[in-house]
């Protein structure tokens, strides 16, 4: 944005400083005449009969008053130049790092020392959102060259399917028409789960009052075929937790975890336990599941966006593309909650999401 030129801010303090100051002199040689010299009587004899009278001190002190305001105001000038100079040092440091920013540079961060004061609380806000920011830059970058491997994937399998078609008329028709459904059906399955993760994101739904218990079992009644079909006991428990938000997200979300946990569960014997109750203003579901142990190193990158693990990779039918976790994560955070992943001394995952309860949102 082009703007008028103006004074700077230093020079805007430093006439201050020196107006404050000539302010300052004016008064105190006010005060001097206002209380002193205008009780001396104004007569050849001066004061109790004794020389000099007013005119002569008038003509003593003038010169004199005029100096000092001259020296004030030079000094007010001077010192004030050298002193508006000192204090908003750090704040050329500031603007110096937000142009680096601007350029594109968000590594550069201000670092300054010295003890707390306004421009540093400033500063050390301004390397906080610079971090963020990078974090979130870098972040969206590996989200961009993840979802274009993984859309890409599918389209390169078509096209694969479509040249051995073309070079080999008699193959079967039935068998590669079935696998490019299998394909299309994931690159779609991939595509809705980044439009819902953009959705979740940008917090772009209605709020409503929603019963995290009957989402809970929702979720378990869609998903118990596969959890029988696995051998699998899922079961449901808790009472009422009732939250603000958008009651399909909010679904998805749970699905998603139940769905993470029943398939990355046992061969034989697994069980899944969905939870739901209010503590404190709080609205919580906690889903939690046998399995394989999990490295807890693994924890903290399981709810990044294509971010499947080695040892929770699946091969079969119910192979995911990454983004479950991610999802749930991402609603989690635009309903202003709390998502953590625990392992189980056992194996397998504790997941327990906390949300705002709706009482404690409408206060």
């Amino acid at each position: 944005m082009r703007r008028r030129p103006g004074p700077s801010v230093r020079l805007k303090l430093t006439l201050s400083y020196a107006g404050f100051l000539a302010l300052a002199g004016a008064l105190l040689l006010a005060v001097v005449w206002g209380f002193l010299l205008r009780y001396v009587p104004d007569t050849s004899q001066g004061l109790l009969g004794v020389s000099p009278n007013r005119y002569l001190l008038v003509r003593t002190f003038a010169p004199a008053a005029a100096l000092a305001m001259a020296f004030l105001l030079v000094f007010g000038l001077v010192g004030g130049w050298f002193l508006a100079g000192r204090m908003l040092a750090p704040l050329t440091r500031i603007t110096a790092a937000a142009r680096t920013a601007g350029e594109g540079s968000l590594s550069h961060r201000i670092a300054m020392g010295g003890r707390q004061d306004e421009f540093r609380e400033l500063s050390d806000a301004f390397d906080s959102m610079l971090g963020r920011l990078e974090s979130h830059v870098a972040e969206q970058r590996r989200f961009a060259a993840n979802a274009s491997h993984e859309l890409r994937t599918p389209l390169a399998v078509s096209q694969a399917l479509i040249d051995v078609a073309r070079r080999d008329p008699a193959a079967d028709r039935d068998e590669l028409l079935g696998r490019l459904q299998t394909v299309n059906t994931r690159a779609i399955g991939l595509t809705e789960a980044l439009l819902l993760l953009s959705r979740s994101e940008r917090g772009a739904f209605t709020r409503e009052d929603v019963d995290l218990s009957l989402v809970a079992e929702e979720a378990a009644e869609d998903l118990l075929p596969l959890a029988e079909q696995r051998g699998i006991t899922l079961d449901v428990t808790g009472g009422a937790a009732r939250t603000g938000g958008s009651e399909e997200l909010l679904l998805r979300m749970v699905t998603n975890l139940v769905q993470n946990a029943v398939v990355h569960n046992l061969p034989v014997g697994g069980a899944v336990t969905v939870h739901t109750e209010e503590r404190g203003g709080v609205s919580v579901v906690r889903v939690e599941n046998t399995g394989p142990r999990v490295p807890p190193e693994l924890l903290p990158t399981l709810t990044e966006p294509f971010r499947r693990g080695t040892e929770r990779v699946r091969t079969d039918e119910h192979a995911g593309v990454g983004l479950g976790l991610a999802i749930a994560h991402s609603v989690v955070h635009a309903h202003q909650g709390a998502l953590d992943l625990a392992a189980r001394d056992a194996g397998g995952l504790v997941v327990t999401v906390r949300l705002p309860g709706l009482y404690s949102q409408k206060s």
